[in-house]
């Protein structure tokens, strides 16, 4: 993004806003910022102004370079804030350069917790100093600012930081009156800009308008004129820092125009993904020109929803030189919406059901002669069972055919809001023989319609493993979503099973993935080992990184457990002998007083399948925790333990290989959370027969 020069720290503006506990300019000293001594120290430049940590060697590793010992570590160096104590609302904006190539990132460490909340990360390196702005939401527990710079390996990288601020408030309010325009900046357009008004500066052909904040000549405000436009192809946009937390709420600016006509303005969420939703665009308002007299502030307001990451934008379009100009000042941001008469954001998990306990909200269509059955599997080495626990509830269409040629079967979702964007996941398992393209199918049934819109069918043509299923889709009225199963004779196709529907605001690919973060504590392995680490001392071999089934027959799973084309971990049993070893370490957790819950799913079928274990790793002895051995069942099953440490620690992963080559272990879907396992009946022990129940 381009950054125009008035985004620069200039000595005309002076800041005037709250500067809270946290907040630092480096001039002369960190301020209460410490480095963590486990990792590369950040360094105070010797003018003052900034911090640094860079990818320069020191002597002891440009004499171990060549030497065949271990590769050269990642540079790593952690900034440590002061204890912070903000029981409301605040605004951290960051002043920073990447140089070279390296990765910053930005978290939040609350006392007692073993994870560190992330807020914020980038790795785009810039030749200049960069803004980024992230909401620190109310708490009522002290936490501290967590810096991490990572230079790249190149000897010219570095991370440096120029300024921290932290004021009271959200990121999107701003009155323009500091430097840094609140993170706010103008997307460059050749013709038309926005640019900073006030600060008593007067520009030829411009008579500025008085600034709303202070009602006089001195104070800054944001405007865009026509001067230079030429089509209504060419807009201004002023864009909002990036919101990291959901928020919803009334959005509140002042703005003005100087005609009513020849100029179009409007004001738009962007999601990560460059979708624009329209907020509100202005009417042909009565106002006094600006020529010479005080012009007339508009007040407005104006729901805003935004469950997932967004940009607020103020976009201005001119058809001609004589558009006139458009202003901005004093936005601001209130959670509470607007009117008391607007409806509270709708909650989605309404929709979710992983039928554990029931159908939860969803009915079956009571006209067709076939219906959605509610089933369950023990474990064994035939028949797959449920996706949530392996050993649990699902639902199963076709099964146990009679004689009549043609089935349908409709499960009817509760109702959903129209004027909404939603994703919509559930997993499905295609069972049998002769799938036909009509196995499975997803409509959106609208309301007062009697047409249905397909939004979904299967592609899939994977038998026996669960496979995820993500559907984006909007409506403009209230909707339900219906599973449709069609099989027209007992011939032409197998059975269905569904399992663990969810629901949620936005597009998929903003909620469920890749530009959703994963949660600390959280791997799935899509992406790699999420920081855990191969034992390198105490093992045999390494745990394999493997996506699709293992190469060895009768063992090992055909699909990972997340979406049933992924990625999991697993020991290769063909390549060790009898009773050696693969170790998995989590990297270092901090000890909490209260406890925890591990939660996993594992994967143990083979004729020969040796054992599991699960340890923590406390100065440098291995406590157990959980045990699993034998061969268990065709499909992954999850285990949850609780245990409570209250000094840094490891989890640690063992697997041993049994007596044949047909006993290979996987696992994936590592969970790690603070308090206590949630109750669940997990039903893991090994049935002799794959009969459904």
């Amino acid at each position: 993004m381009f950054l125009f020069y008035l985004l620069t720290f200039a000595a005309t503006i002076q800041a005037h806003s709250q500067l809270l506990p946290g907040s630092c300019n480096f001039e002369s000293n960190t301020c209460g910022y410490t480095s963590d001594a486990d990792f590369t120290s950040w360094t105070l430049h010797k003018d003052g102004r900034f911090v640094t940590v860079d990818a320069a060697k020191n002597d002891d590793q440009e004499n171990n370079m060549g030497s065949g010992a271990e590769p050269q570590r990642e540079i790593t160096g952690v900034l440590l804030s002061p204890s912070l104590e903000h029981e409301e609302w605040s605004c951290l904006r960051l002043v920073y350069q990447i140089t070279g190539s390296g990765r910053l990132e930005v978290l939040q460490r609350t006392e007692g917790k073993s994870f560190d909340r992330p807020l914020w990360s980038s790795q785009a390196p810039s030749d200049s100093w960069v803004i980024s702005s992230m909401d620190l939401q109310k708490s009522s527990e002290p936490y501290r600012v967590i810096i991490e710079g990572k230079p790249g390996p190149s000897a010219e990288s570095s991370v440096a930081i120029f300024e921290i601020h932290i004021s009271p408030g959200y990121c999107l309010e701003c009155d323009f009156e500091d430097s840094h325009l609140c993170g706010y900046s103008n997307q460059w357009n050749a013709n038309v800009n926005w640019y900073v008004g006030g600060g008593r500066i007067q520009l030829p052909h411009i008579n500025m308008p008085i600034d709303h904040t202070y009602n006089n000549r001195t104070g800054h405000l944001m405007y865009v004129d026509s001067n230079y436009a030429k089509t209504f192809k060419e807009v201004a946009k002023l864009v909002s820092p990036l919101t990291m937390v959901p928020m919803s709420g009334c959005l509140s600016f002042q703005y003005q125009r100087s005609e009513e006509g020849g100029n179009l303005f409007s004001v738009y969420t962007r999601d990560r993904l460059g979708q624009y939703q329209e907020l509100w665009k202005a009417g042909s308002e009565n106002q006094s020109h600006w020529s010479g007299t005080l012009g007339e502030w508009i007040s407005v307001q104006v729901d805003l929803r935004a469950p997932y990451s967004v940009q607020v934008v103020f976009e201005v379009a001119f058809n001609s030189p004589r558009g006139g100009r458009v202003a901005v000042d004093d936005i601001s941001f209130s959670p509470e919406f607007c009117s008391t008469d607007t409806e509270p954001t709708f909650d989605p998990s309404i929709a979710n059901c992983d039928f554990e306990s029931g159908f939860c909200l969803y009915t079956q269509d009571q006209v067709t002669r076939s219906s959605w059955r509610r089933v369950s599997v023990k474990p064994n080495i035939f028949r797959s069972g449920d996706h949530t626990t392996g050993a649990g509830s699902f639902l199963l269409a076709h099964y146990r055919l009679g004689p009549h040629s043609g089935y349908v079967t409709r499960l009817i979702s509760p109702t959903l809001p129209g004027n909404m964007k939603y994703c919509l996941r559930f997993y499905f398992s295609l069972r049998g023989f002769n799938q036909t393209d009509q196995a499975l199918a997803v409509y959106l049934l609208q309301q007062q319609s009697t047409s249905q819109e397909k939004i979904w069918t299967q592609g899939e043509k994977s038998r026996g493993i669960w496979i995820a299923a993500d559907v984006t889709f909007q409506t403009s009225k209230p909707a339900k979503v219906l599973f449709i199963s069609t099989c027209r004779s007992f011939w032409d196709c197998g059975s269905v099973a569904l399992d663990d529907i969810s629901v949620s605001l936005g597009d998929c690919e903003l909620t469920a993935g890749l530009l959703s973060s994963p949660l600390p504590g959280h791997c799935d392995f899509e992406a790699g080992l999420c920081g855990y680490i191969q034992d390198k001392h105490s093992d045999a071999a390494d745990w394999e990184w493997r996506r699709g089934p293992t190469p060895t027959s009768y063992t090992g799973p055909r699909g990972d457990h997340s979406t049933g084309f992924g990625y999991y971990l697993h020991m290769e049993a063909s390549t060790l002998l009898p009773g050696q070893k693969v170790r998995l370490l989590s990297r270092p957790l901090r000890g909490t007083r209260g406890p925890q819950c591990l939660r996993f799913y594992y994967h143990m079928y083979g004729s020969g399948t040796g054992q599991l274990n699960v340890h923590i790793d406390k100065d440098g002895e291995d406590v157990l925790l959980w045990q699993q051995k034998d061969e268990q069942s065709i499909a992954w099953l999850m285990a949850q333990v609780d245990y409570q440490c209250d000094s840094q620690h490891q989890i640690v992963f063992e697997a041993t290989r049994g007596s044949s080559v047909r006993s290979d272990i996987a696992i994936d879907d590592i969970i790690l959370e603070g308090g206590s396992c949630p109750e669940m009946e997990i039903r893991a022990t090994v049935g002799t027969s794959n009969e459904i129940e």
